[in-house]
């Protein structure tokens, strides 16, 4: 399997493990909101209510936006072949191998490193459009294509 499927891959496992680990904080807050009783302190039960709510929403948010990575990693087909840098791309260059997909971080493949970033990326945005053989700056310093997968 070529490295880009692998990369893709790895990608993908890291948007479905976030997923989940969403989900299973948002049941828990659920839970938590749920098993909370009423006692004499009506306002203990109000806030608990209230601070599981809120754990709940911000999961719910960290889950959609799970979502829409998992939706931009589709959008990508990893076994087309990119002559440019643009999503999809497997970027090999004097400062790194770049996998402009999605921000996943460092990612190693057959024990080489890869970083795994977003077309948003300030590094894929300065480097987006050109090819193997060009350059780019980025944080002023020159940055050569050395390869594009």
């Amino acid at each position: 399997m070529s490295a880009k499927l692998q990369l893709h891959a790895l990608c993908l496992t890291f948007v479905e493990q976030r997923m989940a680990t969403c989900q299973a904080a948002i049941n828990a807050a659920q839970e938590s909101a749920n098993s909370e009783t009423k006692s004499s302190a009506g306002d203990k039960y109000e806030t608990g209510r209230a601070m599981a709510q809120n754990e709940r929403d911000r999961n719910a948010v960290q889950l959609h936006e799970a979502k829409q990575l998992l939706g931009e990693l589709q959008r990508i087909d990893p076994a087309r072949d990119c002559d440019a840098v643009r999503p999809g791309a497997l970027v090999t260059t004097s400062m790194g191998r770049f996998y402009v997909s999605i921000s996943a971080g460092k990612l190693t493949v057959d024990g080489v490193d890869y970083f795994a970033v977003s077309a948003a990326a300030p590094v894929a945005q300065a480097l987006s459009g050109k090819r193997a053989g060009e350059s780019a700056t980025f944080n002023g310093k020159p940055v050569r294509i050395e390869a594009v997968a």
